[in-house]
């Protein structure tokens, strides 16, 4: 393993977990779900009727690059915003970033000059709200961001004023966001239309929530149905070096419900969705294939700052690059280890810590969660056809070879 930590030392606090079964279910919500064939998914045998149109997106390929929590410094309630004003922040992974089709990251915080907080502190020295400058949003915008998430619960930290003042700094930025509700990215990469929609467990925003999940599913459903890819950001679970593991059920952190990432992540993946990503924990989390269709639990922290733990594996910060068919399939990927090293930014981990702990802990929650790893970082399905794509939309036909 690539410079793995064991996570038997790395997170003494889940010692005592149970362990769910080795392969892990969820109920199935046929009852509220659209069916495949409605949400855009491939059905065994199911036939293109434009044979040109199909071998196009089987022969096409996409890029996206996916990273956790953002928080570039901030200036409340003290400034505390970096000499440089955060040129530097990011410069050692814009690289990485600015190759992929598609960057993502999670906003945590908003992008406001000025203006007073929605929740007051009782203790300000351990204030917790984040604003970054407006023009920061350039920032992002140079290092290669493409889209972000505005759904978490420190995009209202200055109240819905704040996240609309975000909203516009990255509008003026050219940097594409979802997050509140009816906020859905949309846009065309190499010929193919994508949307993405954040969710979270948080107020005024695309609701993840148990009670709320045929509602996301018709959403889904409906951007499939005029849409080539849909990707999802989901802001959910709990928090710390102890919420590693995933328990497959709902998830509480300080008596708030974080939602159930296993059933939310599938049932968006059966409504149409062709990429899960996931943020919240500020750890890493596992990885698994399911219907083709990579979901990744937890990215955990990324460029963070003041307020923000980077102890351990908090400070891990990956950079997930995977490769798309054009039906949203995943053909192959990797994970970039990057760590947090303040008073600077992300910096590239040459132990590749961070690929290490998701490749093990893939292991212990989804045995193997249907993905091969390799010991340089990268991984594919566990069938090793990902050099391959099929002749037909549902791949139990013959192979193409594309160009």
């Amino acid at each position: 393993m690539l410079g793995a930590v064991s996570i038997l030392s790395l997170l003494a606090g889940c010692a005592g977990m149970n362990q769910p079964p080795s392969q892990p279910t969820v109920a199935p919500l046929e009852e509220t779900l659209p069916q495949a064939a409605d949400a855009g998914l491939p059905e065994p045998g199911a036939q293109s009727p434009a044979a040109k149109e199909v071998d196009r997106k089987q022969c096409a390929r996409i890029s996206v690059a996916a990273v956790g929590d953002i928080m570039l410094r901030t200036d409340f309630p003290q400034n505390r915003l970096a000499d440089d004003d955060g040129v530097s922040l990011l410069a050692d992974v814009s690289a990485v970033l600015s190759r992929a089709d598609i960057a993502f990251g999670n906003l945590e915080g908003v992008l406001l000059d000025g203006g007073e907080p929605a929740k007051k502190c009782r203790n300000p020295d351990a204030c917790y709200l984040f604003r970054s400058p407006a023009r920061y949003a350039m920032l992002l915008k140079d290092a290669g961001f493409d889209v972000v998430s505005l759904a978490n619960n420190h995009a209202r930290d200055f109240g819905e004023e704040g996240r609309t003042a975000t909203m516009q700094a990255l509008d003026a930025g050219g940097i594409l966001h979802s997050g509140r509700e009816g906020d859905v990215a949309g846009w065309r990469v190499a010929g193919l239309s994508v949307s993405l929609v954040a969710f979270s467990t948080t107020a005024e925003s695309h609701s993840m929530y148990p009670q709320d999940l045929e509602n996301a599913a018709r959403l889904i459903a409906h951007l499939k149905a005029s849409n080539d890819l849909v990707l999802v950001s989901f802001h959910g679970g709990a928090e710390g070096l102890d919420a590693a593991r995933i328990p497959f059920t709902e998830e509480e952190y300080y008596g708030e419900s974080r939602g159930d990432v296993v059933a939310f992540s599938r049932a968006m993946v059966d409504a149409g969705a062709d990429l899960v990503i996931g943020h919240g924990p500020h750890v890493p989390r596992a990885m698994e294939l399911y219907r083709d269709r990579l979901i990744a639990y937890s990215l955990g922290n990324f460029a963070t700052w003041y307020g923000i733990s980077v102890a351990g594996a908090k400070g891990y910060a990956p950079i997930l690059n995977v490769t798309m068919d054009g039906h949203g399939r995943l053909l192959n990927g990797e994970v970039i280890s990057a760590i947090q090293v303040r008073p600077s930014g992300p910096r590239i981990d040459d132990r590749g810590r961070a690929y290490g702990m998701i490749r093990e802990l893939t292991q212990l929650d989804f045995n193997g969660g249907g993905l091969v790893f390799y010991d340089d970082g990268s991984f594919e399905p566990g069938d090793g056809a990902a050099g391959r794509v099929p002749g037909n939309v549902s791949g139990q036909a013959v192979w193409l070879e594309c160009p």
